[in-house]
């Protein structure tokens, strides 16, 4: 079979302004007419159906690696956890995992999580109107990472800034120069800020993530300097860009769909259905990458060793073959493990499948179903602003650029 090189005819291409407009019809025509794609101009192959992410992700023969990250990642973050495998990567995921899984989450993280949630919506519960990706979505996660980190919140501007440039580092398809050269600035800004902090805590722990993380020790081994530091901005960046975008998501999917918005009002613990669902339908991250390690037949047609290969997590989860109606949002849907959609056994992609499985996936769960939680109680008969249209903003990853709403004021 011939891998296509080129977007089939009137198919707007990957980086076309048309495709960041609206990104689901290219999706649907690649999973009919091109499930593997040469994209010239990323250097790499779009593999779109559900199927064949799947296979990749939870590949255990060793044939898709995460080397790709030593370019994708590694300039920006350093080297963390995502590029290792066997051993090392046991290793350095054990001890990081403890703070996001268990009585740790349950017994410290959690009371963060609220506090923070209710500290953001004091701030405006009483103005009967605002826009929910700046007041909340976009400061919530943060503020979550940098207190568990026991990091200053004040510095919330900065962190933005940081996180903001490194996945528009990571989602620079076209090789943008100054995007690049912003990410690596980055890379050395937030070493400069985080070093004398870890050496701080080193010195004096305190009841803190980054200190857990600077005192863990498995088999003997223990985190350097620079692999606290690496982890911490991947935490940051990656905690807080998704879980932005997905509060974002779930809450405008569900204003837009005003029954099940109404069943979740009712039973809270719909919550979690409806960010499986966001996740499935809209989810934040739209592309991760791979690299094969050796030749490989994809979709039927052979991928090179060595080459780059861009999962389209969007393109997949809308997959026709693998859901019911697959456009369509819906909380009640039968052919998605809701109960397993945040650990490793999940059927959606968002997290990635297999040995890299997101960490955070149970931190993401809490944050949101907590944040959702609170909003609801604090802002009844919530609906959009008058004559607002949702739209969602991004390729690489992507979510709504506002939540402008309207509700009944309740006092602080």
């Amino acid at each position: 079979m011939v891998i296509p090189d080129r977007i089939p005819d009137r198919m707007p291409d990957i980086l076309s302004p048309e495709f960041a407009a609206d990104p689901y019809p290219t999706y649907r025509a690649l999973r009919e007419h091109a499930p593997l794609l040469w994209h010239e101009a990323t250097g790499s192959y779009l593999v779109s159906r559900y199927e064949d992410v799947e296979r990749i992700f939870k590949d255990k023969a060793g044939r898709f690696t995460t080397d790709n990250y030593a370019w994708q990642i590694e300039p920006v973050h350093g080297r963390t956890i995502l590029q290792l495998s066997g051993r090392e990567h046991a290793v350095r995921r054990a001890l990081v995992v403890p703070a996001f899984r268990g009585a740790e989450l349950r017994e410290k993280v959690l009371p963060v999580i609220e506090r923070n949630a209710r500290e953001l919506i004091d701030t405006f519960r009483h103005t009967g109107a605002t826009d929910l990706v700046d007041s909340f979505a976009t400061r919530f996660p943060v503020n979550v990472i940098a207190d568990m980190l026991g990091l200053d919140k004040a510095d919330h501007a900065r962190f933005h800034g940081w996180y903001t440039s490194v996945i528009a580092f990571l989602g620079n398809l076209s090789g943008d120069p100054e995007i690049a050269a912003a990410g690596e600035r980055t890379r050395a800004e937030f070493a400069e800020y985080l070093f004398p902090i870890i050496r701080e805590r080193r010195a004096d722990p305190g009841d803190d993530l980054l200190s857990a993380l600077c005192a863990a020790e498995v088999d003997g081994v223990r985190m350097s300097d620079e692999d606290v530091k690496a982890f911490c901005s991947l935490l940051l960046a990656a905690g807080g860009e998704t879980t932005d975008k997905a509060i974002g998501a779930l809450l405008t999917n569900l204003l837009a769909h005003p029954e099940q918005f109404a069943a979740v009002q009712e039973d809270r613990s719909l919550i979690g259905r409806a960010f499986a669902e966001t996740l499935r339908h809209s989810p934040p991250v739209q592309m991760i990458m791979r690299q094969s390690a050796e030749e490989v037949s994809v979709a039927g047609c052979t991928v090179p060793a060595g080459a780059t290969v861009t999962c389209l997590i969007g393109a997949a989860g809308r997959d026709g073959k693998r859901y019911r109606d697959p456009d369509t949002f819906d909380i009640h849907r039968t052919d998605l493990a809701a109960d397993n959609a945040f650990t490793a056994a999940a059927d959606h992609l968002a997290f990635a499948l297999g040995r890299h499985f997101c960490v955070g996936a149970l931190l993401a769960r809490a944050e949101v179903e907590t944040g959702v939680n609170q909003l609801l109680d604090a802002m009844p008969e919530l609906r959009f602003a008058d004559g607002f249209v949702p739209r969602e903003r991004g390729v690489f990853t992507r979510g709504p650029a506002a939540l402008p709403v309207r509700f009944t004021p309740v006092p602080g």
